[in-house]
């Protein structure tokens, strides 16, 4: 990538990046305006459309999944804000928020458990997005954009894959203990 085309990249991203000003995210949903049974028709309407692999998830387990979701967005924005300054310490402080610890292999892992497949292809995310902290330590600012580029692709493929589906307790049980550890090997 030449570097006017990476000075482009970066302006495009600082000019989209949030300012202090901006409103904050709706803490509830906005309501959809439709009954109940019409929105239950339209979900199954869409699982018919979306050819995606369900991740079965609780309620809860899904919004937890869609924020981390946003907050990757907002580290990536970080990644490349900082890069566009030269700032190799921001750039490594930004990728370190994404990439792989136990903690966050243990929740790919909870989370993944009704899908298979799906908690490796999380993983593995995470360790491709510890190759740009890698390049930003060697100060490479080449190796970050790579590592960046090959981040953003992880992520690309695991959305083209993978879906929410969102479950009851019951279901979410049965589907997870069918793929529990030992029964994956």
């Amino acid at each position: 990538m030449s570097l006017a085309a990476r000075i482009c990249a970066c302006a495009l991203v600082m000019a989209c990046s949030r300012s202090s000003d901006a409103p904050p995210v709706p803490s509830a949903p906005a309501p959809t305006g439709l009954p109940a049974s019409n929105l239950g028709a339209a979900v199954e309407q869409l699982d018919r459309v979306d050819g995606r692999s369900p991740v079965p998830l609780l309620p809860a387990m899904a919004a937890h999944q869609k924020q981390n979701m946003r907050e990757h967005l907002v580290a990536i924005q970080e990644v490349v804000t900082a890069l566009s300054i030269t700032d190799f310490t921001g750039v490594e402080a930004a990728a370190a928020r994404i990439g792989f610890s136990q903690m966050m292999g243990q929740m790919c892992t909870h989370m993944g458990a009704g899908a298979p497949g799906f908690a490796e292809q999380a993983i593995e995310f995470h360790h491709t997005a510890d190759r740009i902290g890698a390049a930003a330590r060697e100060r490479n600012g080449g190796d970050v954009l790579a590592a960046l580029g090959a981040t953003l692709q992880a992520c690309t493929s695991c959305h083209a894959v993978w879906k929410q589906q969102v479950v009851d307790e019951p279901t979410w049980q049965r589907l997870a203990s069918s793929l529990a550890p030992s029964a994956r090997h």
